[in-house]
């Protein structure tokens, strides 16, 4: 990840040339200054950024572990063994091993009878509120901070900065509003409500790739997914146990619908767990999210972690389906055939190096310096630099993929024209010349 910096013009030392003519020697010591202020606020931004990520890894994990084993828990239940637990209003029961000892979970649908509720319950709810937070804090400060870097791509769309932030807040709760919609509508009708949402979740995939980068359409699907499941524990599932609890603890009949209500919840939301973990990761693997279909892509991939995680919960239920987890590596086997490079044919005229190297040195250099000069960047990409032939014949490889794929320049904000993409491939495909050629 790039380090983000306040929009700001190189500062050019005593000596160099400014736009307005040399830069007097006196007005060095402000130059400098103003540049070590730069260089701390990007430094201070890499800590955000780094302590709010392992943050969101943190909970994250938290979350989606305690998500994982309730609803493994809650599809391996067996019927109580003796009458006087049935008569306590047991539900289910699982007997574990684990770390060196026995548990017993039981699981009373409307709270147990003839005894009353313990006042120390555990809630899990703060995981995932923090770590939907954390999450919205990596948002703002690489989405958002650095829009006109990752968010925006003028080639697709012609936003400025506030303009894209409006737009991707109002997708997450617009997002979150037309689903809540859909599953408030369609009570009772679990199959058709899993395929209109489904829909929906691809329409919105689509819809995103005409408005942002593609590296920012997808972590905005995996953001509006990511709201729908920490809304729901908000504003359904721990509300709901409240009300139960509330009336187990008054003495009054106890409505059974929140429970129903939390469940259909919990089990979307463990739908959703894979998607969204893929896109998490996904800015790490420009071959997906670049490719001139990356809205589908994503689609197939999210379908393949539905597969996968349609298989673990069939089988905590005793229900052994293999034909799905070899559906969805299939499904994954197919994309990644799809996603191949072309081969390129390396038998025209030599690219030597030097071409290459002019070619970079226009279009990739204001950020891959060991001082960018392009607004946003006080240090390269990864730390790869791209200024001499040394250092480029060193990233060949790397060089070659991500501007085959269209991924770099970034939203090709320096103009990179196909023709110059192809030299690019067909050097690499000679062998990437050595230096000097």
């Amino acid at each position: 990840m790039a380090r983000l910096a306040r929009p700001v013009k190189p500062i050019p030392t005593a000596g160099e040339r400014s736009p307005g003519g040399p830069v007097p020697a006196h007005a060095a010591p402000a130059g400098n200054l103003l540049r070590v202020k730069q260089c701390m606020e990007s430094y201070f931004l890499d800590w955000a950024n780094l302590l709010v990520r392992w943050l969101h890894l943190i909970t994250g994990i938290a979350w989606i572990g305690a998500s994982f084993y309730f609803v493994m828990l809650d599809n391996s239940l067996k019927p109580p063994k003796t009458p006087a637990d049935t008569e306590r209003g047991v539900f289910g029961e699982l007997w574990a091993v684990h770390g060196g000892g026995f548990y017993r979970s039981q699981k009373f649908l409307t709270g147990p009878r003839g005894e009353p509720l313990s006042d120390d319950l555990h809630w899990s709810k703060w995981e995932a509120y923090t770590t939907w937070l954390s999450g919205m804090g990596l948002l703002a400060l690489v989405y958002w901070v650095g829009a006109s870097s990752y968010l925006i791509d003028r080639n697709v769309m012609a936003l400025e900065p506030a303009g894209a932030i409006a737009i991707s807040i109002a997708f997450l709760a617009v997002g979150w509003l037309v689903y809540d919609g859909l599953c408030r509508v369609l009570v009772g009708k679990d199959g058709v409500l899993a395929a209109l949402v489904f829909v929906f979740v691809v329409a919105c995939d689509w819809a995103l790739f005409q408005v942002f980068s593609a590296r920012g359409a997808y972590i905005h699907v995996g953001a509006m997914i990511g709201t729908m499941m920490v809304a729901n524990v908000f504003f359904h599932i721990i509300p709901g146990q409240r009300r139960m609890v509330a009336q187990i603890r008054a003495g009054t009949a106890v409505d059974p619908r929140p429970g129903v209500i939390g469940k259909q919840r919990s089990v979307h939301n463990t739908y959703f767990t894979l998607p969204v973990l893929f896109i998490m990761i996904s800015n790490h693997y420009p071959m997906t999210y670049s490719h001139p279909q990356g809205w589908l892509v994503l689609v197939l991939i999210m379908l393949a972690g539905v597969l996968i995680r349609q298989f673990y919960v069939l089988r905590h239920r005793g229900q052994v389906k293999w034909w799905l987890p070899a559906a969805g590596v299939v499904l994954l086997g197919a994309v990644a055939v799809w996603l191949a490079p072309e081969r390129v044919d390396a038998s025209g005229a030599k690219v030597g190096m030097t071409e290459v190297t002019q070619v970079l040195r226009q279009r990739c250099v204001a950020c891959h310096a060991a001082q960018p000069t392009h607004e946003g960047f006080a240090q390269p990409p990864k730390g790869v630099v791209l200024e001499t032939p040394e250092q480029i014949a060193q990233h060949a490889a790397k060089i070659a993929e991500t501007v085959a794929n269209g991924y770099m320049p970034l939203a090709n904000l320096t103009g990179m024209s196909d023709a110059e993409r192809r030299l690019i491939a067909t050097w690499m495909a000679q062998g990437a010349g050595r230096i000097g050629e």
